[in-house]
């Protein structure tokens, strides 16, 4: 699909989203959540183009929003806060990816996994910082310096969001194109002759690596900003298989891939809930499993093979 075609899709899925939370209010928080996760689901895109599967992304986000926490007292501004805390993710993804980023496959997922529990379990011992299980209330933030209303602040963090997905998702997009990005690739299907080339596979990787961490940072802002409260669940295996679980949905095919699945995931866990509370777990697995066996490209991949049945020979 063509960049201008990818374009319209992106300003058409704005407009919905705007559209849709002026309709119905309660939407625009499920969507601005929506957001924030498809902008850290864009960092495990990353790490996908190289064959690699980060089942502890979930520290990034969790680090992010308690800076968020700490730091929204005396960084009380969203725009300054945004950014620090994204900084601060992308910081600890550098330290733990040059350790990370020597292995590949499942010892890759499984470190990361154990290194999110690490930092879980720290959340939930340290009481006297933290408050363990019970969370931290995160207080309310201004936005270029002018204190909003809880409407204004709500539509705030949704055109935050917004800009943030815009944003996060040119980005990946040019650096995907850019010879570095290209790399990714190759170390998923070519490492070998990677090296022989001159060019460190380890260290591709690790760029992609400490992106992703700044991708997460960013989306644990936004969820932290938006729901005025963290606490260490943020940290725990079942956030980063959310993560993973709505790059399969929304496909790897493309940057819209992440928000389509974040959008597709928040609204059936929304009204799974809401239908069968006691079974909302069955209704989203089903809705992964029919993807899987029916769109392996995930909903981003459908949708292409759609239009190019419709394009004329």
């Amino acid at each position: 699909m063509s960049r201008r075609a990818e374009l319209v899709l992106a300003l058409l899925g704005a407009a919905a989203v705007v559209l849709l939370s002026w309709a119905v209010p309660w939407l625009r928080f499920v969507l601005t959540i929506a957001l924030a996760k498809g902008v850290a689901v864009l960092g495990i895109l990353l790490l996908l183009r190289a064959g690699q599967v980060s089942f502890g992304h979930a520290l990034y986000l969790a680090l992010a929003a308690y800076m968020a926490a700490f730091g929204a007292s005396r960084i009380p501004d969203t725009l300054l806060l945004l950014p620090l805390a994204g900084i601060v993710a992308a910081a600890a993804g550098l330290a733990i990816g040059l350790f990370v980023s020597r292995y590949r496959g499942i010892f890759f997922g499984m470190l990361n996994l154990a290194l999110s529990m690490v930092f879980y379990s720290l959340l939930e011992k340290f009481y006297a910082v933290t408050r363990g299980a019970d969370g931290l209330r995160v207080p309310a933030t201004t936005f270029g310096g002018a204190a909003l209303s809880a409407e204004g602040q709500s539509w705030a963090m949704l055109c935050v969001a917004l800009i943030a997905a815009f944003g996060s998702g040119a980005f990946v997009k040019v650096y995907l194109a850019s010879p570095l990005g290209s790399a990714l690739s190759a170390v998923k299907t070519r490492e070998t002759r990677l090296e022989f080339m001159g060019v460190p596979a380890r260290l591709v990787l690790l760029a992609a690596y400490v992106l992703s961490a700044f991708l997460a940072g960013i989306g644990g802002v936004i969820v932290a900003l938006s729901t005025r409260h963290v606490t260490p669940a943020l940290a725990y295996w079942t956030t980063s298989g959310e993560l993973v679980f709505i790059a399969v949905l929304g496909g790897a095919g493309g940057v819209l891939g992440p928000f389509l699945g974040a959008a597709a995931y928040e609204l059936t866990r929304v009204y799974a809930a809401a239908l069968v509370a006691e079974a909302w777990q069955m209704a989203l697995g089903a809705v992964l499993l029919l993807v899987i066996l029916f769109a392996p490209g995930g909903l981003w991949g459908m949708g292409q093979a759609l239009a190019a049945r419709r394009r004329p020979a």
